[in-house]
């Protein structure tokens, strides 16, 4: 990537006076075309064949999903600016946060977007724990 392209890539904002936040930015900042991405889910878009019940696996195919559609229209994962999750169970998400960031590195790297989290009764397809959308800025 050149120099100038760096320069174009959306930036994280932190709000002055805040704690810093850990793995979300308090809002970012880009200029470019807008991607915006259907709810994600943790199953093979092809097959729509689930591989596992296991929440961080989930996740994991989750994120590829959104990682996968976003290139298809031209971006990469350093232009996300934000994820809005829906999990089906709080508990399972919190006790498995470290799980849960290892795999969201092992797809996204160390960028880290607004992000938001909703708990929700259930998603349409019963066997998903997690639905994330995504909004990225390509230069």
């Amino acid at each position: 990537m050149s120099d100038a392209t760096l320069r174009e890539l959306p930036e994280p904002v932190s709000v002055q006076g805040w704690s810093l936040p850990q793995g979300y930015s308090d809002a970012m900042t880009g200029r470019g075309r807008i991607i915006v991405t259907a709810g994600q889910i943790g199953w093979d878009p092809r097959t729509h064949e689930f591989a596992s019940d296991d929440l961080v696996q989930q996740v994991r195919q989750t994120l590829d999903n959104v990682v996968t559609a976003v290139r298809a229209a031209g971006g990469e994962p350093t232009n996300v600016v934000r994820l809005t999750w829906y999990i089906t169970d709080r508990d399972a998400y919190v006790n498995r946060r470290r799980e849960i960031g290892a795999a969201y590195r092992e797809v996204m790297g160390r960028h880290y977007p607004a992000m938001a989290v909703l708990i929700v009764a259930g998603l349409v397809e019963k066997r998903a724990q997690v639905e994330i959308e995504a909004t990225a800025i390509v230069p």
